[in-house]
């Protein structure tokens, strides 16, 4: 029995990207209703809210091969492995881009429902690329609270409902908050969502007790930029949450920075290196595989820091020490 076309496609129209890529491989008929690029078109735009904005719609079909590939590329994960690093991941790629060269997609759901979406064209505060761009800590701002000049009502907020702090409250949301970050590189046609989707880290802020800061990220190569040869690139949310009749939370805070083992921010120039090159790298749809190298990076990254300051104390004791002795040789020398 043959299916009308059109029935196919409506249906095909209902699904989510990875269906649709299974749906390919049933028949000639699904295959070819399959490659539309309306359909996957309509498959970003429901993953993606921030697909749906004219000049992006533009960029994908006529610098990234089209939405299939665009999907493609974007819903994997990074997969970098120390282990089993792809050449094409490490390879020399020339001068840097500049910061107009990018574009960043960022949506945010909640219980898959969308709370923000935005496209940020560039990379702010990088006018001055050759001078204070280049060699301060490059970080992205999207939400920025400034309790002196921005109103609580106008921060996109999260309604949990009747839930209490404690593990109750951080289960529920690495649960079911969700944040996709995707860069797109313009000049070469590359794109790659750096976000690990689902939280890797939520705590409280030491500095409140009414904030919450929750941390996704991904491991990106480094060697022969930075010193380290692998680097975070860490997406930070801060909100400030409320309870009432209901919890909820206010984002007074959306950003992403780049950072070596050592916790240190990556400046601009390195990191606009760091992120082409990532768009390099090999993709992998195992989550738990990134969760858990996103896991050892942090376990690492904290031995080293750890480490250090076993260092810094052994060295303070040191110089304690070496001081009290010439205090005492001085006075003995008196007397």
């Amino acid at each position: 029995m043959v299916l009308n076309s059109d029935l196919i496609t409506e249906v095909l129209g209902r699904v989510d990207g990875r269906t649709l890529a299974n749906a390919a491989c049933v028949s000639s008929q699904f295959w070819c209703s399959a490659r539309q690029e309306s359909i996957w078109e309509d498959a970003c735009s429901n993953l993606w809210p921030s697909t749906v904005d004219t000049d992006v719609k533009q960029l994908i079909s006529s610098s990234l091969g089209g939405f299939r590939s665009f999907y493609a590329s974007c819903f994997p994960f990074i997969d970098y492995d120390q282990s089993g690093t792809n050449s094409r991941c490490l390879k020399n790629l020339g001068d840097a881009n500049k910061p107009s060269d990018f574009v960043c997609l960022v949506d945010l759901q909640y219980k898959n429902k969308f709370i923000y979406s935005q496209v940020l064209r560039g990379i702010p505060a990088s006018k001055d690329f050759e001078g204070w761009f280049c060699n301060c800590p490059f970080r992205i701002d999207l939400i920025n609270f400034d309790e002196d000049h921005t109103s609580p009502d106008q921060l996109p907020t999260i309604l949990l409902g009747e839930i209490e702090k404690g593990g109750e409250f951080w289960g529920h949301l690495m649960e079911n908050i969700r944040l996709s970050w995707i860069v797109i590189n313009r000049k070469t046609g590359q794109a790659a969502n750096l976000s690990s989707w689902s939280p890797l880290v939520g705590q409280k802020h030491w500095f409140s007790d009414k904030d919450c800061v929750i941390c996704f990220g991904s491991i990106l190569p480094a060697e022969n930029i930075v010193p380290c040869k692998v680097v975070q690139c860490k997406f930070v949310m801060k909100c400030r949450v409320s309870q009432t009749d209901h919890t909820s939370l206010k984002m007074t805070e959306l950003s992403m920075q780049v950072e070596d083992i050592m916790g240190a921010h990556v400046n601009g120039r390195n990191s606009l290196l760091i992120l082409e090159r990532a768009l390099h790298c090999r993709r992998s749809m195992n989550h738990n595989k990134m969760l858990k190298c996103c896991g050892k990076y942090l376990r690492e990254q904290r031995a080293v820091k750890e480490e250090q300051i076993r260092k810094e104390g052994r060295l303070d004791a040191f110089f304690i020490l070496t001081g009290i002795i010439t205090f005492a040789s001085f006075w003995c020398s008196i007397f």
